[in-house]
């Protein structure tokens, strides 16, 4: 059975940084697509950042030039570091995996969830 868990989330002061990761296990080989994707309450999952096995990631523009992912694929594991952190980026984030061509910002590439972890920005 294939799991993804996170790991990493907490509260921190705005300009702060925090990093989360994701353990992937129970997959033969490695996910073709690996995401991160943040929700608040009373609205749907937003794209943060993708990235496949062998090429560039994909980010929110909202992000860029703040948060950089990455992933280790021997070990199966994927990071987003988050640097100078807002108020807005407040929200519960969710680690997702996929296999399709394409690694996209949008929900539905993705047929796996981990149960996500908070992160909390004051300002």
């Amino acid at each position: 059975q294939v799991r993804l868990l996170e790991s990493g989330g907490g509260s921190v002061q705005a300009g702060g940084s925090l990093s989360l990761s994701c353990a992937a296990s129970g997959y033969y080989g490695n996910p073709a697509c690996m995401a991160w994707f943040l929700q608040v309450p009373g609205k749907g999952r937003e794209g943060v950042a993708a990235i496949a096995r062998y090429s560039s990631p994909t980010y929110a523009e909202s992000v860029k030039g703040r948060f950089t992912v990455s992933r280790e694929n021997d070990l199966n594991r994927m990071s987003l570091q988050m640097n100078t952190l807002k108020p807005a980026d407040t929200a519960m984030y969710f680690c997702a995996s996929g296999d399709r061509a394409i690694c996209t910002l949008q929900t539905d590439a993705y047929n796996t969830w981990g149960q996500g972890t908070q992160v909390t920005v004051s300002s």
